[in-house]
């Protein structure tokens, strides 16, 4: 399963990049991931799920002991290369028929 993380740290600091954002960017960079995409009000990454999420570990716990007082992430699931019809036939992503009841193609 390949995941993109993306995440921001705060306080921000217009004028110079901040210890946290500093370390924040160090454990993306320094990690064994795909695609790094570091910015001044927003960063990203993609790589295995293994290696995203051991990265997201390191990145709270150093980010918080550097003075980060919050940080927001997302974490998504990458569709996987070659996989065809993954988001289901109605395009929702839903493969239970959208009634929730858990029965392809609805139920009665």
């Amino acid at each position: 399963m390949r995941l993109r993380v993306e995440f921001t740290t705060e306080p921000f600091d217009l004028d110079e990049a901040p210890a946290h954002a500093l370390v924040a960017r160090r454990v993306v960079e320094s990690a064994d991931l795909d695609t790094v995409d570091v910015g001044p009000f927003g960063n990203t990454a993609e790589g295995g799920a293994e290696a995203i999420l051991g990265t997201v570990d390191t990145l709270l716990r150093q980010s918080l002991a550097a003075g980060a007082t919050r940080i927001s992430l997302q974490v998504n699931v990458l569709e996987a290369e070659g996989a065809e019809g993954s988001e289901g036939a109605d395009g929702t992503g839903r493969t239970d028929g959208g009634d929730g009841s858990g029965a392809v193609g609805g139920g009665a």
